[in-house]
């Protein structure tokens, strides 16, 4: 199969992804209203946290923001995950395998969906933030870089709702994983930064979740700029994270359509 045969195959399922995740507001407004929730709670209520020595702005709002980037990605998890599990569900993906599209054509175009949502997100918790005067240490750059994590890290978390779809078929099974990326989150440095959590099994708990340099990447542009430390380690995990569940939904998706 020629590549612009491959890249028609892609363009066309990848319109139809975006166009069905877009046609969902049950699905596009709490990924944008929960995250945004969230931080305005969080900026109000832990604003006196800013007093504590050590602490790396004197806003709270500052520190939060990236917590709406990594909230918000986890809801591509559902996203995607709900979207394969009906195709499982109505047959789809069972009509595909009869025909000659590449299963690399199918996978790419799922996750264009994914992809599309994350953008939005990004660009709409940026916006909030400059608006209510956060403002990104980092600058225009920094702002375009924080896009790019925040796409890898949907990406990542998107692929985990895909692969449990295509493992168990079933929508529910994608509910019921969410919770569990939730607790992620809130066993991160979420709230404060690991130097300043004081319980010792809470402190060795966010130095071992990926998901504390993920936000401490995001953070450290809207903060205090560019810190290389930081980014690689965000970039690092956000990408081992999306590698390690892109393979596993290559399989899945082989296992699957192998099936039909």
């Amino acid at each position: 199969m020629s590549r612009s045969t491959l890249l028609v195959q892609v363009g066309m399922l990848a319109r139809r992804s975006v166009v069905r995740t877009f046609r969902q507001p049950a699905m596009i407004v709490p990924a944008l209203l929960f995250p945004l929730l969230l931080l305005a709670i969080n900026s109000s209520g832990l604003d006196p946290a800013t007093e504590l020595p050590g602490f790396p702005t004197d806003s709270y709002f500052q520190f939060a923001l990236a917590i709406a980037f990594v909230q918000g990605a986890l809801f591509s998890a559902n996203s995607a995950g709900t979207n394969v599990s009906a195709d499982v569900e109505t047959g789809f993906l069972n009509r595909l395998s009869l025909t000659p599209l590449r299963r690399v054509a199918l996978l790419l175009g799922q996750l264009a969906g994914i992809l599309a949502l994350g953008l939005l997100q990004a660009l709409t918790f940026l916006g909030v933030g400059v608006v209510f005067g956060a403002g990104i240490e980092a600058g225009v750059a920094g702002a375009l870089v924080i896009v790019a994590l925040s796409l890898l890290t949907s990406l990542g978390f998107g692929c985990i709702g895909a692969f449990v779809a295509l493992r168990t078929g079933s929508g529910e099974a994608v509910q019921g994983i969410f919770p569990l990326l939730f607790a992620a989150l809130f066993l991160s440095s979420m709230a404060l930064p690991r130097n300043l959590i004081e319980a010792d099994w809470f402190q060795t708990v966010a130095d071992w979740n990926p998901v504390s340099y993920m936000l401490e990447g995001i953070r450290s542009l809207v903060i205090s700029g560019w810190d290389a430390e930081a980014l690689a380690l965000g970039f690092a995990c956000a990408g081992g994270l999306a590698i390690v569940t892109l393979a596993a939904t290559t399989s899945a998706l082989r296992t699957r359509m192998a099936r039909t």
